[in-house]
């Protein structure tokens, strides 16, 4: 039988809860609660993380949830797995609680029926669709068979800069995210949570801006009059851009200034231009993550099979000696002592 249990503004008891790496990465899941506790633990979750609302669902009595955020500033990206379940958010609650946000979501489980603002629709996974807190909403989070999952991005209203009518037209409507600028976010997003470990607060900082930027710039394609960007912004878009590519590239030995630029239309002097505000130049950034990627290998025990110098190529290392001694001067080991020493991502940092 169906129970149902209203979000509310705290959470209350202790809940599984870890911070990952140097990052604000928090997880939290229903793992600590037992049996139908857990279905109320969770309504209380979203309802302080999300939103207040009001939960159904047929598993209750063994309901299941995990969630993982990425505390950026003034924004965050989730991740959500769940028990199926149905959402709703009434006038009340609205009036009880409304932070004024609007959450970009991509779908990766089951089918999510999502209505809001007169729009109904239904979403299979790999769609992306919007919906605010300003607004009643219902949602039905369907079994087939599979847990739920999305990824959500928070947009505070202030931070979209397109008028609330055309925006809000946007909700609960399906928006294709598999090409263009919608392509190019959910590979941001993807790559963030995944490297965000590896990144300072400053580079989070710029990073969330970008995804920010990112999103707005997504959102702008579908409607009919899309805002006038600053230069600052599109500067901040592109760099996003540049960025996601060099993260998906790095394995590859011919990552250059050169290249990079070539694959953006811009010229190797703009690109240099563009990486002067940042914190390193972009020979730099390549080399940083080229070697941290080496490094989390290298404390990796599933990858003891492979030698240095096939993790040094995974990587875009092309000489082994090379790479040994650009691994020393950053961080003051050799590869071979990173491999055998107990490991810890923060006893072995950059210098």
């Amino acid at each position: 039988m169906a129970s149902t249990v209203a979000g509310v503004e705290h959470m209350e008891g202790e809940t599984a809860v870890e911070k990952t790496g140097r990052t604000a990465s928090v997880v939290v899941s229903t793992d600590s609660v037992s049996g139908p506790e857990g279905f109320g633990w969770w309504g209380d979750m979203v309802g302080r993380a999300v939103m207040p609302v009001s939960l159904a669902s047929e598993h209750s009595d063994h309901f299941k949830g995990r969630a993982t955020t990425l505390e950026l500033v003034h924004t965050e990206i989730s991740a959500f797995s769940f028990s199926p379940m149905s959402a709703r958010r009434t006038p009340e609650h609205i009036r009880r609680a409304d932070a004024e946000n609007y959450y970009l979501f991509l779908v990766q489980g089951s089918p999510i029926g999502l209505e809001q603002s007169r729009n109904n629709t239904l979403l299979q996974a790999g769609d992306m669709a919007l919906f605010g807190t300003s607004q009643p909403l219902a949602c039905e989070f369907q079994d087939h068979g599979r847990s739920s999952r999305v990824t959500m991005l928070r947009l505070p209203r202030t931070a979209v800069p397109l008028p609330s009518r055309t925006t809000d037209r946007l909700v609960a409507t399906p928006l294709p995210a598999r090409t263009g600028s919608g392509a190019l976010l959910t590979a941001y997003l993807a790559g963030l949570r995944e490297h965000a470990a590896h990144c300072n607060p400053t580079e989070l900082r710029r990073l969330g801006a970008m995804a920010l930027e990112l999103a707005v710039t997504f959102l702008a394609a579908h409607t009919d009059s899309a805002p006038a960007f600053p230069a600052e912004s599109r500067q901040r878009v592109l760099l996003a851009r540049i960025n996601a590519f060099i993260d998906h590239n790095l394995s590859e030995p011919d990552l250059t200034p050169a290249t990079i630029a070539a694959h953006h239309h811009i010229s190797v002097r703009l690109l240099h231009a563009l990486f002067q505000e940042e914190p390193e130049t972009v020979g730099a950034t390549i080399r940083r993550r080229r070697l941290e990627r080496s490094r989390t290998d290298l404390g990796d025990p599933r990858l003891r099979h492979r030698t240095i110098g096939d993790i040094a190529g995974r990587w875009g290392f092309r000489n082994p000696a090379t790479f040994s001694r650009t691994f020393r001067e950053a961080y003051g080991v050799s590869p071979s002592e990173v491999r055998t020493a107990p490991h810890d991502k923060d006893d072995c940092a950059p210098r």
